[in-house]
């Protein structure tokens, strides 16, 4: 099922350009995010990455939307993410709060138990915390615009779904890993060899150097050619993987779902007719 939801996902992207936009915005905005990191620093960085990521999630309800269709046009994408944009975001928001409440619920404890929080602990707390959560709650976008469900039935909705098909979804994730890291890979040799010259001098540091060599330092062997060749390999980046992924999470979540019915359960009763009376 993941693999064939996976090419189908390929021939989606390839009758639908649409699908595309996503995919060109986010790269933009990653790119722009470099660039004015290294340009201007921190300071504009921390606010617009939230701007950004709040106009992105537009483009990509809007891709949801065609993907439930199977059709439509910019009108469309745009109607259809003004719809559902609060149905996901809110449930995201939802979810980022909890991990953050458990975070810190889990660090008090940790501190009235006596047990010292070295940054290796936090990090191996936040793992734990964060992966099962993400995987469970990770298909909720696709429950509140396939099947209309409201923030908290999408949540749930989503913790069933992945709870009862274990293994499909274990098959599902290792996929789009196997795909985000076949791409990252191929997208590092190219901005390796387009910045051979630069980074040349590198491969006569020992292990020692290179373990003590900076960012700073890095940023300082590339230049600005370097900066810039960044952010077009970032582009590039986020221009395939956004809508692939995007695209292989819909078709997967249609195939798993197919022929399973949503029953929502309604409080009324028959009259002495009868006839049925909803609460």
């Amino acid at each position: 099922m993941a693999i064939e939801s996976f090419k189908q996902a390929l021939r989606v992207l390839r009758q639908m350009p649409l699908l595309w936009i996503p995919g060109i915005m986010s790269g933009l905005f990653l790119s722009g995010i470099w660039l004015l990191f290294n340009f201007t620093g921190m300071f504009f960085v921390g606010r617009l990455v939230i701007l950004f990521g709040l106009v992105l999630l537009v483009f990509i309800v809007g891709m949801l939307v065609l993907l439930r269709d199977n059709s439509g046009d910019i009108r469309s994408m745009l109607h259809g993410a003004i719809q559902y944009y609060f149905r996901v975001l809110i449930p995201f928001l939802v979810i980022t709060f909890n991990l953050i409440i458990l975070f810190f619920i889990l660090m008090v404890t940790f501190g009235f138990a006596g047990i010292a929080t070295d940054p290796g602990t936090i990090g191996i707390i936040t793992i734990c915390v964060m992966i099962p959560t993400i995987m469970l709650t990770f298909f909720f976008d696709m429950a509140a615009v396939f099947e209309d469900k409201k923030v908290f039935e999408s949540v749930q909705r989503s913790i069933i779904l992945v709870s009862e098909n274990v293994m499909n979804m274990l098959l599902f994730y290792i996929v789009s890993a196997l795909t985000c890291g076949t791409i990252i890979f191929g997208l590092m040799i190219a901005w390796e060899v387009a910045l051979f010259d630069k980074l040349e001098p590198l491969t006569r540091y020992t292990e020692t150097q290179m373990a003590a060599l900076t960012p700073e330092e890095l940023m300082g062997f590339i230049g600005t050619d370097g900066i810039w060749v960044t952010a077009i390999v970032l582009f590039i980046g986020a221009l395939i993987l956004v809508p692939l992924l995007t695209s292989y999470k819909a078709c997967f979540f249609k195939k798993i779902t197919a022929g399973s019915i949503s029953i929502q359960q309604e409080t009324g009763e028959f009259d002495s007719k009868g006839r049925w009376y909803k609460y």
